[in-house]
């Protein structure tokens, strides 16, 4: 009774000794089992304990499996991406097998795989599968992907040796690089390679994944797998390959570059004789089977290169790729494409260059040359990326960066007059002008005074370009000089993007006038702009593209968008109306054409590293650069000499029996092309006959259709030249 009548509080406080005595009696109980957890593991853990060698044996033992832990979670981490590129896909997929035709239709090379899988393994020679296993994997079809028995050997040997003499990688493992991963030597790239190995041998049996490496590995002369590569290099089926020819064909997967017998036939043979020895070694044949194919080595098909377009191909093969690469042709990878390359003009433009540096190239002290020579529209018809394929596969034209010094101004001054600024009758004055401690200077060191801009861009005179860089600044508003010529070249750099140029414009003081990095194919398609009016005219080289199976794919005519119109017909007629007065009044005299109306401009750096000359017609345009690969100056070489020289004798040849077409804005010497028809038919082309379709005339035909195909008509060779090397008019402005 007492306990009822207790408050609230004493009862609240009676609750709270309850729940705290129940809690400490919890604690307690705990506390004390867990002690005795405790001791028993302490006495466990005694029983267990040793010393001297075990203990450290124990602790190398926790320790490794610590390392072990990290290690693993490591390698998986760099892994993950092989788990990505594993696919199904990537098992179908072929690389792409490019023939290309000229604008004609004839054959004029080829780039990529040629392939052949249609071949099963039952149908390939027993000795042609052994000579494979015996130097590549001999425990193929033992191992599960990953041979470790293999791989410790060649560790061994290799550390034996001090190098690398002998692979560690199975076949498996090999395939495995070849279809998802590239050549890079890193722990990356193996860990990844192995990972994807033992995805093969989980997806494909043995004989699937031997038959894959087969077809898909590179052998070679453009040759992907075993057949293909015994068509291309014995001129047979790969069914009816000799032992001495499988044993060759197995010495390529090696090294198929290094052991090609095309091309270093004594290494092919002594590789095919280590393949033979290895078959004897790994039991797979005795040595009497193999001694008939040692004594009678195998002998390949001759293949010496004919006159070929490499440069041309090359470039492009890239640009066929990137179309592959944008989905525009489709899951097919063996194309046939059309291309607007005119053999005729890329053996002209290959002797031209070859002449004039044969000639001159001592007294100048220049080596090399390139040259792009292409259709208004942007249709490349000739590339010389430099002076020998054979010597240097670098292409000049298309890869190579140089200054292009006064041939840039174009740029700068299509800017000016798209600003409003400038008219080519504008009086400009040549003045002492200077950004910062910056003030460029003349190729005579003086200043001419006020002229005309057309005499200006004529005369190619370094302190206008500035001077417009600067109005074109104060133009948005800007009053502080070199701020306003900073905003000047933004815009100046903005331009030529826009009309064609895709490298980097570092922004100097010196750009306007050319201190840049450009192409010489960018460079003939900025100047194409002008040529056809005002329109962005990329490069291209497919004007139509077939797959496999004879459809057409791709055609630029149809597939890409209208080009963009960059500058106004007005801009682009001034522009023309003022580089036509370079060939005739300015530096440019050695490129003016008889017969035909050209305009263009000449360029020459500091120190006279780069000389240029980019230059077009109604019909054509061309960019042609001179120089060296290591920057060494040459002896005084400006654009108006060798370029020049060489951009008329290509283009003389190259207008030979055109229909001339007029530059925007410029008025045509000879509206109906007399004296470039009677160049044309002085003499008859070789294996030409009096019904022969003119040029022009099938030109306009196949640009209709297709189905009109012809052998190109060869043109006689212009006159020779007779400049003597320094015989040099004309003065051209530095880059200072």
């Amino acid at each position: 009774m007492e306990f009822r009548k207790a408050g609230w509080r004493t009862r609240l406080k009676r609750f709270a000794l309850a729940a705290d005595s129940w809690l400490d009696a919890g604690l307690w109980g705990a506390g004390r089992r867990a002690g005795e957890i405790h001791e028993r593991i302490r006495s466990i853990a005694d029983r267990l304990t040793v010393n001297g060698g075990k203990r450290i044996a124990a602790e190398f033992a926790s320790e490794g499996l610590n390392i072990g832990i990290v290690v693993a979670i490591f390698v998986l981490a760099l892994a993950l991406p092989a788990f990505r590129i594993g696919n199904e896909e990537a098992l179908r997929s072929q690389v792409l097998a490019v023939t290309f035709l000229d604008r004609y239709g004839a054959p004029i090379g080829h780039r990529g795989a040629r392939h052949d899988d249609s071949l099963k393994l039952e149908e390939m020679p027993d000795h042609l599968l052994k000579a494979v296993l015996a130097t590549e994997d001999r425990r193929f079809y033992d191992h599960f992907g990953i041979d470790l028995i293999g791989t410790l050997r060649a560790v061994t040997v290799n550390a034996r040796a001090s190098g690398v003499v002998q692979g560690g990688s199975s076949l498996t493992q090999q395939l495995a690089k070849n279809l998802f991963l590239n050549n890079e030597r890193s722990l990356d790239r193996k860990i990844k390679e192995a990972f994807l190995a033992l995805w093969l041998e989980t997806r494909l049996t043995k004989n699937e994944i031997l038959k894959l490496y087969l077809d898909r590995a590179y052998m070679g002369g453009g040759t992907f797998g075993a057949a293909a590569a015994a068509e291309y290099y014995f001129g047979k089926s790969v069914k009816d390959v000799s032992l001495a020819e499988a044993a060759m064909l197995a010495g390529l997967f090696k090294a198929p570059t290094k052991y090609a017998p095309h091309v270093n036939l004594p290494a092919a043979r002594a590789r095919a004789n280590d393949v033979l020895n290895a078959m004897v070694d790994a039991g797979f044949m005795t040595a009497g089977q193999v001694d008939s194919a040692k004594r009678n080595p195998a002998t390949p098909v001759d293949r010496k290169r004919d006159s070929s377009p490499d440069y041309y191909l090359d470039w492009a093969f890239d640009a066929v790729k990137e179309l592959a690469a944008e989905g525009k042709l489709g899951p097919d990878r063996v194309l046939t494409v059309k291309t607007p390359h005119d053999i005729a003009i890329q053996e002209r433009a290959d002797e031209a260059i070859e002449s004039i540096l044969r000639q001159h190239g001592p007294a100048y002290r220049v080596k090399q040359a390139a040259t792009v020579i292409m259709d208004p529209d942007g249709a490349v018809r000739a590339i010389v990326g430099g002076r020998d394929y054979g010597a240097s596969q670098f292409n000049r034209a298309t890869a190579g960066q140089r200054q292009p010094g006064s041939s840039f101004k174009p740029f700068v001054y299509a800017t000016a007059l798209s600003a409003g600024l400038y008219k080519p009758n504008t009086i400009v004055t040549d003045r002492p002008v200077c950004i910062g401690n910056w003030c460029p200077k003349n190729y005579g060191g003086s200043f001419s005074g006020s002229m005309p801009l057309t005499v200006a861009l004529a005369k190619s005179i370094n302190s206008i370009p500035v001077q417009m860089s600067i109005a074109i600044g104060k133009a948005t508003g800007e009053t502080h000089e070199a701020r306003a010529a900073a905003i000047g070249r933004k815009k100046i750099v903005e331009m030529a993007h826009a009309m064609g140029l895709t490298t980097p414009l570092t922004d100097t003081v010196s750009l306007p006038i050319g201190a840049g990095e450009v192409t010489v194919i960018d460079m003939a398609a900025g100047y194409s702009v002008l040529a056809n009016g005002g329109r962005r005219a990329k490069p291209y080289a497919a004007i139509e593209i077939t797959n496999s199976q004879g459809e057409v794919i791709y055609r630029h005519d149809r597939d890409e968008p209208e080009p963009k119109q960059v500058l106004s017909p007005q801009v682009a007629q001034d522009m023309n109306f003022m580089l036509s007065k370079v060939p005739t009044e300015g530096t440019a005299r050695r490129a003016a054409l008889d017969g035909v109306v050209t305009a263009g401009k000449t360029g020459t750096t500091n120190g006279y590293k780069d000389a240029w000359y980019v230059g077009y017609s109604g019909n054509l345009v061309g960019a042609v650069w001179f120089g060296n690969d290591n920057s060494a100056e040459t002896a005084n070489m400006t654009g108006g000499s060798l370029p020049a020289m060489t951009w008329k004798e290509i283009m003389q040849f190259a207008h030979q029996g055109l229909e001339l077409k007029p530059i925007p804005g410029v008025p045509a010497a000879d509206p109906k092309g007399a004296a470039v028809a009677k160049a044309g038919s002085a003499a008859p082309s070789p294996g030409a006959s009096a019904g022969h379709m003119p040029r022009q005339s099938f030109e306009v035909l196949s640009a209709v259709s297709s189905m009109f195909k012809a052998v190109e008509p060869r043109r006689v060779a212009s006159r020779p030249m007779q400049v003597g090397a320094r015989d040099i008019t004309g003065s051209e402005p530095r880059v200072r």
